[in-house]
């Protein structure tokens, strides 16, 4: 077992270094469409590293323009929603400080917010609106923080804001990550004190695991308020996560 796990993380260490050649050498001169290829194909290929399965859950298109939200579970998520589709992510500066991984989505697009940080908040806002407005598609997890599976926390309003400035529909995302028997996945839960190292380990170690991702319904954000865009999304992803 310990030289399977050395085999898998040094197949990792390798899928991160060639992240790191591409992102300095390829990225500064690549056009946006070009980036999008490698981060969706880099996600891809990390995924099946760590032995995760992409399962698309039938239901809506992912929509190439849109303000996507989703529930948070683990630092797999921003892979997994990019192995799909790669999105502009707005993520808790937490992330940045993630071993080689923090600077990777760095390069990727990845915006950090500081909690409590409202200068922040104000300048990520106009930033988002503007990507939005030249129809990027733009993503963030709502919840603030990761929560354990079966949980979905209540969602932060302020970013649906950015929806409504752009007039581009909100995407709700669930996502889940399963066993073998389709139970909730014990080594993903990204929670605590659990480590960045740690949770690596649990999930190269573990048994396979099953990243499943559903596209939910659109929702219209003309005329509506932040508020009701958040507890609409929130309800929509709770529902799919059979929360509801």
């Amino acid at each position: 077992m310990k030289i399977k796990l050395a085999w898998r993380l040094a197949r990792l260490v390798l899928h991160l270094v060639q992240g790191l050649v591409t992102c300095a050498l390829v990225f500064p001169w690549a056009g946006d469409a070009l980036r999008e290829r490698l981060i969706q194909r880099w996600s891809v290929r990390l995924l099946g590293v760590c032995r995760v399965r992409l399962e698309r859950v039938p239901g809506e298109d992912s929509l190439a323009h849109a303000l996507i939200v989703a529930n948070h579970i683990s630092w797999l998520d921003i892979f997994v929603i990019n192995a799909v589709h790669p999105c502009r992510f707005v993520a808790k500066a937490e992330i940045r400080a993630w071993p080689v991984v923090g600077w990777l989505v760095a390069q990727a697009g990845t915006v950090f917010i500081a909690r409590g940080n409202r200068r922040d908040l104000r300048h990520i806002f106009k930033g988002l609106v503007e990507a939005l407005g030249q129809r990027r598609r733009v993503a963030f997890f709502p919840e603030g923080t990761t929560a354990s599976q079966g949980t979905v926390l209540p969602f932060h309003a302020n970013l649906f804001e950015a929806a409504i400035d752009a007039a581009v529909p909100v995407q709700p995302v669930a996502l889940a990550y399963v066993d073998a028997d389709g139970g909730w996945h014990p080594a993903v839960d990204y929670t605590g004190e659990t480590t960045f190292v740690d949770s690596i380990v649990r999930i190269l170690g573990g048994e396979p695991v099953v990243a499943r991702l559903a596209c939910l319904a659109p929702i219209p954000a003309a005329g509506a308020h932040r508020r009701e865009l958040a507890q609409a999304a929130h309800d929509a992803i709770a529902g799919a996560l059979g929360q509801g």
